[in-house]
């Protein structure tokens, strides 16, 4: 199985790629301070090798403002208010797992090395600017990484919002996995959608169901509270 380094590699290679890195350059050159940081653009790679992805979660672009983006989609560094979106995506989970305790972070570094792919569709932003390289050539990129995964084994898909799902309705339109994929869909976590059916959509129990079922480890999405004390090692480091 290829590696995503691999993958990563070839597509630097590619027209559309060199564009995309010399328009960044350019950028900043220019004096636009772009994030997440250089060495965690590609985080969300580094923290999930392809043969441990179990599940995949789609995000749009990283957050724009100092500190936050790092790499994983809806993910936060720690010390960073959570944003809406995923303190949605918390209470959904404990809706699931009533017995959960929410974190008082926003970093979901947990759920990458867990095999969670929390890939955003435009990997890099310019500071204040929701949005700015959207169309640069990342969607290119991150297409072509959802169309090769896709071929390489079945995996739980958890879209939220129209933009997730078109973008999985394209990269899986030839995997050999129809029928072995988990394809779980709602509206995007935002408050200004997810009390429309985010909040009870079930898809962390749906997904972890799917993974036992294939004799896989489920995904400790947040970690259990006993009798106050924080269980879950994951998540407190």
């Amino acid at each position: 199985m290829q590696t995503w380094q691999e993958f990563i590699e070839a597509e630097q290679q590619r027209e559309y790629f060199q564009v995309l890195q010399a328009r960044i350059a350019e950028a900043k050159v220019n004096g636009a301070v772009i994030y997440p940081p250089e060495t965690q653009v590609f985080r969300a790679f580094e923290l999930t090798p392809i043969e441990q992805v179990k599940a995949v979660v789609i995000g749009q672009d990283p957050y724009h403002q100092l500190g936050q983006a790092h790499g994983l989609a809806f993910s936060v560094e720690r010390g960073v208010r959570i944003p809406p979106s995923l303190r949605n995506i918390y209470k959904a989970i404990q809706v699931d797992y009533p017995e959960v305790e929410i974190p008082d972070h926003g970093d979901l570094s947990a759920w990458a090395r867990q095999g969670v792919l929390l890939l955003n569709t435009a990997l890099t932003v310019e500071e204040g600017k929701a949005g700015a390289h959207s169309k640069w050539g990342w969607h290119e990129f991150t297409a072509r990484a959802l169309a090769f995964f896709a071929t390489q084994k079945p995996a739980a898909y958890l879209l939220w919002g129209a933009h997730a799902q078109q973008v999985a309705a394209k990269a899986l339109a030839t995997t050999p996995f129809v029928a072995e994929n988990l394809l779980l869909q709602s509206v995007h976590p935002s408050p200004l959608s997810a009390h429309k059916g985010f909040l009870e959509c079930g898809h962390f129990r749906a997904t972890n169901t799917w993974l036992q079922a294939r004799q896989q480890p489920p995904i400790e999405w947040l970690p259990v509270a006993n009798n106050g004390q924080k269980q879950g090692d994951l998540f407190t480091k």
